[in-house]
């Protein structure tokens, strides 16, 4: 198995539909926390984070950190969502990333599809 695992409910996205996604760490080392970085390609919309393990995110976000302290089993869930009526189909990159002081340790990349 690899250190990260970072799987997506469904990677045929829709305008407002919610996204919902997984992060599990089996790093042995010490690390910070993993990051979510997405990209819609193409473009210059973002993505807007709603949710980390049930807590409410308040503000838009477009990347997510999420801290190894709030990760119970070294595992976290999020929500997500992209509001922009789409023009055409857009390829859209997620990259989750374990982070150690500041540095990239691993990272896992998952690639979806945006269109109406």
């Amino acid at each position: 198995m690899k250190d990260i695992e970072f799987k997506l409910n469904s990677t045929d996205i829709h305008p407002n539909s919610e996204i919902k996604g997984t992060v599990s760490v089996s790093y042995p080392g010490r690390y910070d926390g993993v990051v979510i970085n997405t990209q819609i390609l193409d473009s210059n919309e973002h993505i807007t984070y709603k949710s980390y393990n049930g807590k409410t995110i308040s503000n838009n976000v477009a990347r997510l950190f999420i801290n190894k302290e709030v990760m119970a089993d070294n595992k976290a869930e999020f929500t997500a969502q992209i509001k922009f009526e789409p023009t055409q189909e857009y390829e859209v990159k997620f990259r989750a990333s374990i982070i150690e002081q500041h540095k990239e340790i691993e990272s896992q990349i998952i690639f979806a599809k945006y269109s109406s």
